[in-house]
């Protein structure tokens, strides 16, 4: 089947949620409504993301011969930022180099792990994002059961990133992206990613990111007497930070830039185990 006819199904793969777009191509292309499922988030499920899986596997009853793409939740990511390296230049020398990142921060569990790199560039480095190996194969082995082209597994932070790129200020830029009970933020510094911390909410949403921004602001070696940020926080719309914070929030969503369907927002009627159009 030609690719141009091949319907599109977009997810975003959550904690206790799955959001699901699908585009229908063919002589008349058209949006089907966006799907969310909410899953029981039971403490004692391991692995965290077998229910949402499961969950995926039941909406793609019917979907043989499409493509999809999969963004993972940050709850289910772990990011290092790769600082500039002129030395490193081949594709082996950055994996080589990420692997070593990543084991200074997290250990022996990177063995376990997937590795995905962002554009390597010797002079302004990179991203590199880190999946189970159990989660990417177990997304690869449902795509194939149900004959579904998987174009891409991608982590929310960097697919953020990547849509909203142009509007950010390479000379100093924070960013912060808002999940369920998730916090990411990350600096840009004269075309450099120079932190990225993502982190567990575990009580004020408002308190935790005042907080973290406040940490990594101060980590940065520098901090003007108002700061500001860029936040992406689409299931949480009325989010902002005291004024007496020293913070501004810019918020990314603009009318200049599309959200793409599939990204989470702020859902009321939350029906477990059912669905509802977002």
């Amino acid at each position: 089947m030609s690719p141009l006819w091949r319907d599109r199904i977009d997810v975003f793969f959550a904690p206790g949620r799955i959001n699901l777009a699908r585009s229908k191509r063919g002589l008349k292309p058209t949006q089907l409504p966006v799907i969310t499922e909410w899953t029981p988030n039971e403490e004692d499920a391991y692995p965290v993301w077998l229910q949402p899986m499961q969950q995926l596997e039941f909406l793609l009853t019917e979907a043989a011969g499409s493509t999809m793409t999969v963004t993972l939740s940050n709850h289910f990511v772990r990011y290092v930022n790769l600082p500039p390296q002129t030395e490193i230049s081949s594709p082996e020398e950055v994996l080589a180099y990420a692997n070593f990142r990543m084991r200074e921060i997290y250990g022996a569990r990177v063995d376990q792990w997937t590795l995905s790199i962002s554009s390597w560039n010797p002079l302004y480095g990179a991203i590199c994002a880190a999946i189970s190996q159990e989660l990417f194969a177990k997304l690869e082995e449902l795509s194939a059961r149900h004959q579904i082209r998987l174009n891409g597994i991608e982590p929310y932070l960097t697919s953020v990133l990547d849509t909203w790129n142009k509007v950010l200020d390479r000379h100093r830029t924070f960013v912060a992206l808002v999940e369920t009970d998730r916090i990411c933020v990350a600096l840009l510094e004269n075309g450099v990613w120079q932190s990225i911390r993502n982190q567990r909410v575990l009580g004020d949403k408002v308190d935790e990111l005042w907080a973290v921004l406040d940490q990594e602001v101060v980590l940065s070696g520098q901090k003007a007497l108002v700061e500001q940020v860029l936040l992406f926080a689409p299931e949480h719309p009325a989010l902002t930070l005291p004024n007496e914070s020293g913070w501004e929030i810019v918020s990314l969503q603009t009318d200049r830039i599309s959200v793409p369907r599939h990204y989470p927002v702020a859902v009321t009627d939350k029906r477990e185990g059912g669905t509802c159009p977002a």
